[in-house]
C-alpha cells in the first residue's frame, strides 16, 4: 500500500497564519542569532515541505502505516542513546554532517497518530488499557532518560488528549491520571540535578537571582522592559548584551517582547490563538473518531507547547527548556511542528 494524493485544498486561514509566525521566526532569530542563517532557512524550507507532502496524503493510508510510524519512532528515540551527540550533559541529538537532529521533536505527531489508532481501533478493556500504558510508557521513559523533561511532559500532554477525545471509560482515564502521579516521585529521579533545581527555585527565583532563579528573572525583566512597541530589532539591551540567557530558544518570547513589544506580542499571540481555533474546527469537522483523536492530541500538545513556554518566560511555570511552536530555533521542533500541521489538515473532512 502506497500513500495516496488527494485535491483537498490547504485552509488558507490556518496556511496564513502559520506562515506570519515563520515570517516573525525569520525576523527575530535574524536579530537574535544571525549566525542560524543561512542554514535555517533549509529547516524552514523542509518544513514547508513536509506540510504541504502530509496535508496532501490521504489520512487513511497515513493510519495504515502508524504501527511501523510508531516502531520507527522508538528506534529513532533508542539511536541518541546509543551514538548520540552530548551536550551540557544531555543526550538528545543526531549528529548528521554539519546539522544535527532531535529525534523526540520529529516522532511526536507519529506517536500521536498511533496513539489515537491503537485506542480506537477496538473497545478498550481493562487489559487493552495497560497495553496502552505501556505503549505510552515506552517513548515517554527514552524521552525521559536523555534527559528532556520539556519534551517527555508535551509527549504526556498529546497522549491525554487522545485519551479525552477518545470513547474509552472516564474511569480508565482517572486510574491512568492517578498512576501516573503516583510514579513522579519516580520521574524525579531521572532529572538532571539542574532540572530539580530549576523546579526547587521556582517559588522564590529571587533566592538564587546569580544561580538557579537567574534566567527565570531575567526572563521576566525582557518582558517587562519592551513596554509598548519595544526597543527596537537588535536594540534589546538584556538580548543584545547576553544578560539573556538561551534567547533564541528557550526564551524567545521574552527576546521577541523586548524589542517587538506589547503590539508585537499581541500580533503573536493571535497568530496562535488563530492556528488553535482551526485546529479545534477541524476536529468538529473530522473524518472519523480515530481522526478527532489525533486532532484532539495535536492541539493539546501545541496548546501547551504556547502556555507553558510564554508561562515560564513570564515567570509562572517553572524553566523546562519547551520551546515556543515555529518561533524558535530549532530545525527538529520546526519539522515535527510542521508535519503535525500537514497530518492536521489531511485529518479534515
Amino acid at each position: 500500500m502506497y500513500p495516496q494524493i488527494h485535491s483537498k485544498k490547504i485552509d488558507p486561514i490556518f496556511f496564513v497564519s502559520i506562515i506570519f509566525l515563520l515570517f516573525a521566526s525569520f525576523v527575530i532569530l535574524n536579530s537574535l542569532q544571525p549566525s542560524l542563517f543561512p542554514n535555517y532557512f533549509l529547516f524552514m524550507l523542509f518544513g514547508l515541505i513536509s506540510f504541504y507532502w502530509f496535508s496532501k496524503v490521504q489520512f487513511d493510508a497515513l493510519v495504515a502505516f502508524s504501527k511501523i510510524l510508531y516502531i520507527v519512532s522508538v528506534l529513532l528515540l533508542i539511536i541518541p542513546l546509543l551514538v548520540g551527540a552530548t551536550t551540557r550533559g544531555v543526550v538528545r541529538w543526531i549528529p548528521i554532517g554539519a546539522f544535527s537532529i532531535q529525534p523526540s521533536e520529529i516522532v511526536r505527531p507519529f506517536l500521536i497518530l498511533f496513539f489515537a489508532q491503537y485506542i480506537t481501533s477496538e473497545k478498550v478493556d481493562l487489559k487493552r488499557f495497560f497495553k496502552i500504558i505501556i505503549y505510552f510508557m515506552i517513548p515517554f521513559v527514552l524521552i525521559l532518560v536523555q534527559p528532556s523533561l520539556g519534551v517527555a511532559l508535551l509527549t504526556a500532554a498529546a497522549f491525554m488528549g487522545v485519551l479525552l477525545a477518545s470513547s474509552i471509560k472516564k474511569k480508565y482515564i482517572f486510574s491512568g491520571t492517578i498512576l501516573l502521579l503516583l510514579m513522579l516521585p519516580i520521574v524525579w529521579l531521572f532529572l538532571a540535578p539542574y532540572q530539580q533545581t530549576r523546579v526547587l527555585s521556582f517559588a522564590n527565583p529571587g533566592s538564587d537571582p546569580y544561580g538557579a532563579g537567574y534566567n527565570s528573572i531575567q526572563a521576566m525583566i525582557s518582558v517587562g522592559s519592551g513596554k509598548i512597541s519595544g526597543r527596537g530589532l537588535g536594540q534589546g539591551v538584556q538580548t543584545q548584551l547576553f544578560f539573556l540567557p538561551e534567547k533564541a530558544t528557550d526564551f524567545v518570547f521574552a527576546a521577541f517582547s523586548e524589542e517587538m513589544g506589547f503590539i508585537g506580542s499581541g500580533l503573536l499571540l493571535l497568530a496562535y490563538f488563530i492556528l488553535l481555533w482551526r485546529l479545534t474546527n477541524f476536529s468538529e469537522n473530522s473524518q472519523g473518531p480515530l481522526a478527532r483523536a489525533y486532532l484532539s492530541g495535536f492541539f493539546t500538545v501545541i496548546l501547551a507547547e504556547i502556555f507553558i513556554h510564554i508561562g515560564m518566560n513570564m515567570g509562572l511555570l517553572p524553566i523546562t527548556g519547551i520551546p515556543l511552536p515555529l518561533l524558535s530555533a530549532g530545525g527538529s521542533s520546526l519539522l515535527g511542528t510542521m508535519t503535525g500541521f500537514g497530518i492536521a489538515l489531511s485529518a479534515r473532512r
